[in-house]
């Protein structure tokens, strides 16, 4: 499976910022499966493979995950440590995504293991030339590690 076949894992509770995300990923030229948690305990629930998503099937592993910082219950933050303090899932790319430019916390986000943190533009056209850019990198440029099982 080549790396424009394996899913991307977006963790956005806003249906609106998400829809703008896979409309923004698809005209950037990304045509990878999206797979979509709503909540960190649901994305938690999908890496982990409990709950609905039990089995192998249900859940594929992501070639890397955009993660929205301010979730409800369980934030993005205790899902990014939970991600990098697991032996098979911190080989996964976490992208944060934020709207903080807040230095402390995007420092945090660097020192729990966040691979980058982007910022959400707030118009259309900022978040389509970030995500071509990311496309650029995490698609075309980087070799990413196979995550298996």
């Amino acid at each position: 499976m080549s790396q424009l076949d394996q899913p991307i894992l977006i963790v956005e509770d806003c249906p609106e910022d998400f829809e703008v995300v896979v409309r923004s990923l698809k005209k950037a030229g990304i045509t990878n499966p999206l797979d979509h948690c709503e909540n960190g305990e649901e994305a938690l629930d999908f890496l982990y493979r409990r709950g609905r998503y039990a089995g192998s099937g249900s859940a594929p592993r992501p070639l890397f995950i955009l993660l929205d910082l301010n979730l409800p219950g369980v934030d993005g933050r205790e899902v990014l440590a939970d991600i990098k303090q697991h032996e098979h899932l911190k080989l996964i790319p976490v992208i944060v995504l934020t709207t903080s430019r807040d230095e402390r916390e995007i420092n945090d986000c660097y020192l729990a293991g966040a691979n980058t943190c982007l910022q959400k533009p707030v118009d259309l056209e900022g978040l389509m030339r970030a995500l071509i850019r990311l496309r650029e990198y995490w698609l075309e440029s980087a070799i990413l590690p196979r995550v298996e099982g």
